[in-house]
């Protein structure tokens, strides 16, 4: 089984931190009447919010993250890689099109969210794959857990929204950031299983 090139480790890690680390510097920009459990990350870059190009370039940097992860991820079955890569491309139009001052909607932007936010949750059963030399992030019972976690917070964030409910940015930010990590366990697991079949070789070499 192919390895994990060492870009997509780093394109990986950087995706968590990027998203964490730009919703966590744009609120502390935004007046004191942001509430990062009510408020949504896509407030963060909406026009008119105080430096929302921080947020913005975030969400642009975590999409672009993604699309390299699926590129470096050759141990995982093409369908997964693609739709990983295809909810890339999504977040990055999500920072393309923000949302319009005023806190009213955009049909562009609501697309392009719902297309990323369901394409990094159903990615992981997609990418799943048979054998007993699968990493353990691969294998289909972790795959099928990873896919039910982020559904179950995907369903929690849609209900938030369609209610109007007081924690739809905490919903959205358990998504993402939950989102945002399991490509890094995924590729972590790939490295590890790479460098056993490694050790495995140098010892029958011996």
């Amino acid at each position: 089984m192919r390895g994990v090139p060492w870009w997509g480790v780093v394109s990986s890690a950087a995706a968590p931190v990027l998203l964490a680390g730009g919703w966590t510097v744009a609120a502390r920009l935004q007046p004191r009447s942001f509430n990062a459990v009510a408020d949504t990350i896509s407030a963060l870059a909406a026009e008119g919010a105080t430096d929302r190009w921080v947020m913005t370039a975030a969400l642009a940097g975590v999409g672009a993250c993604h699309v390299t992860t699926g590129l470096a991820l050759r141990p995982a079955a093409p369908a997964g890689r693609l739709i990983l890569m295809t909810g890339g491309v999504a977040t990055v139009l999500v920072a393309a099109n923000p949302q319009p001052a005023g806190g009213g909607g955009s049909l562009p932007h609501t697309v392009w969210a719902a297309i990323g936010f369901t394409a990094l949750t159903i990615w992981p059963v997609a990418a799943r794959q048979r054998g007993p030399g699968v990493p353990a992030g691969l294998r289909p019972a972790a795959s099928a857990a990873a896919a039910g976690v982020l559904l179950g917070l995907l369903v929690w964030f849609g209900s938030e929204l369609i209610t109007g409910g007081r924690q739809v940015g905490l919903a959205e930010r358990a998504l993402a950031g939950a989102q945002a990590v399991w490509p890094l366990a995924v590729v972590l697991t790939c490295r590890r299983n790479q460098s056993r079949t490694d050790a495995a070789r140098t010892r029958r070499r011996r």
